[in-house]
């Protein structure tokens, strides 16, 4: 009857689990990452992970940035800043929207996908089965997942950027008689090598994250079915809100405010 009593357990799981994802990160860094490494896994995953995501990423990244150009372009008006549209852009797209959305769209689309294959492996022991064959199933499975996430989310957002940064260019144009070579000109001369190493920076990160991710609670998926499907939309929930909270510590290290 102690009403503090749901409060505690709470906390109490909320600890453990932080605990047992620790443990797993661990492993999956120092058995994962070691030899032997499985370089036929990582090609494989890297054509899963990046080149497979490519569509998705580009066509968010092209209406992204034309409804960027758009609605700078209708806050502007007010103050007569409209030269500003193309900076404010390639500013946004790079910085934040370019690493952060290309997170979210391959958590949604990777994340699950991992957890529901591994998650099967699971259930169906053929992870155990890895382990009778006197194979590391965190060399074999974690590892090339973790380093092919870590390789093509900066390369999906490279790409990314593009796309977004000629969707703000499309709009500008075709729709609100932006000069082309003017925009393109402004966008050149505001935009720094730091805006968009930053973006990089971020996306290797929250490769790292969507790959632990769906790879700790496919390992830990119980129960059949309905223990995949838990662990599936739990891996991308998960790495959404870690892509948002690392987002917001990375824009606070890289830029500080003086």
């Amino acid at each position: 009857m102690n009403p503090l009593a749901p409060i505690g357990t709470a906390v109490f799981g909320l600890l453990a689990e932080i605990g047992r994802l620790a443990w797993f990160t661990r492993d999956a860094l120092l058995q994962g990452l070691t030899p032997r490494i499985y370089f036929g896994q990582i090609l494989r995953q890297l054509f899963r992970i990046g080149y497979s995501s490519l569509p998705v990423v580009g066509l968010t990244a092209f209406f992204t940035g034309g409804a960027l150009a758009l609605q700078i372009y209708l806050g502007s008006s007010r103050f007569n800043a409209e030269s500003l549209v193309a900076s404010i852009v390639a500013l946004g797209i790079t910085r934040e929207l370019g690493p952060v959305l290309a997170g979210l769209m391959v958590a949604g689309r990777v994340g699950a996908s991992i957890a529901a294959e591994l998650g099967t492996m699971k259930v169906t022991e053929q992870i155990d089965a890895l382990v009778t064959l006197s194979t590391n199933p965190f060399k074999y499975l974690v590892g090339p997942r973790l380093v092919a996430a870590v390789i093509s989310l900066p390369l999906l957002v490279a790409v990314g950027d593009t796309i977004g940064i000629f969707g703000g260019y499309f709009v500008g144009t075709r729709s609100l008689d932006f000069n082309a070579y003017a925009y393109l000109k402004n966008t050149a001369d505001f935009l720094k090598l730091d805006d968009v190493t930053s973006g990089l920076i971020k996306a290797a990160v929250f490769g790292f994250i969507i790959a632990l991710m769906g790879c700790y609670h496919g390992f830990n998926s119980r129960g059949g079915a309905q223990g995949v499907g838990r662990a599936t939309t739990n891996a991308v929930v998960s790495a959404a809100i870690l892509i948002l909270a690392a987002n917001f510590l990375l824009t606070s290290l890289l830029f500080k405010v003086e």
